[in-house]
């Protein structure tokens, strides 16, 4: 598991998605949502992903969308429960950057969180690498 990167400005779910908190104060944006490399090496190349529309309400723990690859296709959860705010349309046409850059190009969503405080519960990165072993 060494071989893997967590950032530790984000956190975790035990689902294997990642948040990046949003900025602190009041805004139209949410906390940005992918899967973890852990998560994107365990998949396999992705060659498909099926995302929640902006405006969608999730709940925190439900599936809100999929992850297909060449081995299979895995359930997305929604890490924290909010409004869909943005989505990564490149994905639709590029799902591989899932895999090249889970914490960059290859971020899923992006949630306004109807409970900010939400995002503290979620794990850090030493809390997401202990979960792995």
């Amino acid at each position: 598991m060494a071989d893997h990167d967590y950032p530790g400005h984000l956190r975790y779910t035990p689902e294997h998605e990642w948040v990046l908190p949003g900025d602190a104060g009041e805004g139209p944006g949410g906390v940005r949502v992918g899967i973890t490399d852990y998560a994107q090496g365990e998949l396999g190349d992705i060659v498909y992903v099926s995302l929640p529309e902006v405006g969608a309400h999730v709940d925190a723990g439900q599936t809100c969308g999929e992850v297909e690859s060449t081995k299979s296709v895995s359930d997305l959860f929604a890490p924290v429960t909010g409004t869909v705010v943005a989505r990564n349309d490149s994905l639709d046409g590029s799902p591989e950057l899932v895999n090249s850059d889970p914490y960059g190009e290859g971020w899923l969503v992006e949630i306004a969180p109807d409970d900010p405080a939400e995002v503290g519960t979620l794990l850090d990165a030493e809390g997401y690498r202990a979960s792995l072993s």
